[in-house]
């Protein structure tokens, strides 16, 4: 069954009305937020409500690199420990030094290694992001200071 002309216009209307609609609440919810209603803050003279707010913003991103560091070197782990117990059981089932037994200790062996270097590299691009962040908020702050 093809949808016809009439209704193809009544579907493009109810989207561009529930659009409207949307954007306008918004706008609303804008309105009414506390940032507009407080004039107080907005009018501080020196630059204490942004140097707050700046600081708030850097305590947040050093813990959230601790955390991701945190992460990435537990997942580090995991993988070296699942890699681990791959080849013992390998090992185990395998008491002949077969070329089962020793591909397995050359997988666990490469994927260690490639668990390590990827921990490194993942570290270093989460340290690399906080850091723009942190000086991104210095940025903002020394603007509103001077």
């Amino acid at each position: 069954m093809k949808p016809n002309h009439f209704m193809n216009q009544v579907s493009a209307l109810g989207r561009w009305m529930t659009t409207t609609l949307v954007c306008l609440v918004a706008i609303a919810f804008v309105w009414q937020s506390p940032l507009f209603s407080n004039t107080s803050a907005m009018a501080a003279p020196d630059g204490t409500l942004i140097a707050d707010a700046g600081n708030q913003v850097k305590d947040a991103a050093e813990g959230i690199k601790g955390a991701s560091k945190n992460i990435i070197r537990g997942t580090e782990d995991k993988v070296k420990d699942a890699a681990r117990s791959n080849a013992s059981k390998v090992d185990q089932a395998d008491d002949t030094g077969s070329g089962v037994e020793r591909k397995a200790k050359r997988d666990r062996n490469r994927i260690e290694q490639n668990a390590s270097r990827d921990a490194d590299r993942t570290e270093r691009a989460a340290e690399k992001s906080m850091n723009a962040v942190e000086r991104a908020v210095d940025n903002i702050k020394d603007a509103f200071t001077d």
